[in-house]
């Protein structure tokens, strides 16, 4: 049996990637596709020029997704936050999904800078988001 992980990563916006909504929508588009076909599930989060994303799969089918990452150039800056096994997926839901910064979400976002997020705070954040665009529905 392939052993579950969760990779969680931040990355730059190069150009309008993060903050153009047609850009981010071909990136989801996509995402969605190739994570259907890979088994992976996951949250993305753009916001200020930057990517906070969480990816969840078996370490094989992340770890390919993030050698086709560190090729695409819509991002620079790559840094891994966390990888880590575990035992069940946060977001089991979305093969990708987006978490859009409206006004309910923009004050959990800005309590500190994206790029000063650890795995925790990050993980902690993309679970409230999520839980608090659930709750704009």
């Amino acid at each position: 049996m392939t052993q579950l992980c969760r990779a969680i990563y931040i990355s730059q916006a190069v150009g309008n990637a993060g903050s153009n909504l047609l850009s981010v929508a071909e990136i989801l588009g996509v995402s969605e596709r190739n994570n259907r076909r890979d088994r992976l599930t996951g949250v993305l989060l753009s916001h200020d020029g930057w990517f906070l994303q969480a990816l969840e799969g078996s370490r094989t089918d992340i770890e390919r997704l993030l050698t086709r990452l560190h090729k695409d150039p819509r991002h620079k800056n790559i840094r891994m936050l966390g990888f880590d096994p575990i035992t069940e997926r946060s977001f089991s839901d979305w093969s990708m999904g987006q978490i859009l910064v409206t006004p309910r979400i923009a004050p959990l976002v800005s309590r500190q800078p994206l790029d000063a997020l650890t795995a925790a705070s990050a993980f902690a954040l993309l679970v409230a988001a999520v839980a608090q665009a659930g709750a704009q529905s």
